[in-house]
């Protein structure tokens, strides 16, 4: 592809082999409205390169205010791989709020970074977005230049679907967030919601660290739910105060002989979550729970 001037919403990166980082800023910069996916111009020619509006991940050249988002260069010393650097660029630039910026940074983009960087050893058996994206890159080390390109694109498209539904996923949540804070000026040991809600990332941006509930109650389909609240975002996958032992791992009947409450349908073994058939069943569950917080 021949630009003849500087083209505006046109984005360059190299051809070739391609990677996370770079798809990844390319979905951004296309996800918030700069550029249009028929100006990505793939190479690394610098007579190229110079007529785009924007470069990312090549060109030698790491400076924002002339849209140039490249890592390679030893004059950068930093962690930040080219989607991270887009992204800063977005939030610097007004393009998203700093709220926007951390959403996105903590759901996807220091994960690209890291891994782009060398600063993240996987574990095996761990696949990260980053391999999902490598995996779009022709396995023959010899591809011709079209399948390249092909490929990145469909890599493009996979990318910026996650990033239009992460997008969509966090106005949700912020959407809902005042019924959060609603629920937390109660200051009671639990939160109760008539509606089923993404409430955890609200909770703590609220301050939910300091606040003294320890479980959520809200519906589960035709179902309710009893949810453990865990100390901190960092540590969602541990709970302030677990679900009564006797009932860990217990279904229906059992749970429902062992806990005493009709309507039980089940109680997750690590004991941070149930279901019952109906919000009265959960509240119950609730009141137990609490009981044996108190002895």
């Amino acid at each position: 592809m021949v630009i003849k001037e500087l083209s505006l919403r046109s984005v360059g990166t190299h051809d070739g082999s391609f990677h996370a980082d770079e798809v990844t800023a390319c979905g951004l910069l296309l996800l918030f409205g700069l550029v249009d996916r028929e100006k990505i111009v793939r190479s690394r020619e610098p007579e190229l390169l110079a007529k785009c509006e924007y470069v990312c991940d090549v060109g030698g050249v790491y400076d924002p205010e002339i849209k140039r988002f490249d890592h390679h260069q030893v004059s950068y010393q930093g962690d930040l791989s080219s989607a991270g650097m887009v992204l800063l660029y977005l939030r610097d630039t007004g393009k998203i709020d700093p709220s926007t910026y951390e959403f996105f940074n903590r759901s996807l983009v220091l994960g690209v970074d890291a891994h782009d960087t060398g600063h993240v050893t996987t574990p095996m058996g761990v696949c990260t977005f980053s391999h999902v994206i490598a995996n779009f890159v022709p396995p023959q080390y010899d591809a011709p230049e079209e399948m390249q390109n092909r490929a990145f694109f469909q890599a493009l498209d996979f990318v910026s679907g996650h990033l239009k539904r992460l997008l969509e996923r966090y106005r949700y949540i912020l959407a809902c967030k005042e019924r959060v804070e609603e629920a937390m000026q109660k200051n009671l040991p639990y939160l109760i919601f008539e509606k089923a809600i993404p409430w955890m990332e609200s909770f703590f941006e609220l301050e939910g660290g300091k606040h003294p509930a320890l479980f959520v109650i809200m519906p589960s389909g035709n179902h309710w739910k009893l949810r453990a609240i865990p100390p901190s975002m960092e540590e969602r996958m541990q709970m302030r105060f677990p679900l009564p032992a006797e009932w860990a791992g217990l279904r229906d009947e059992e749970l429902q002989r062992v806990s005493g409450i009709p309507g039980a349908i089940f109680c997750h073994k690590g004991r941070f979550i149930s279901i019952w058939k109906t919000k009265d069943a959960a509240l119950k569950a609730l009141d137990e729970t609490l009981k044996g917080k108190k002895r």
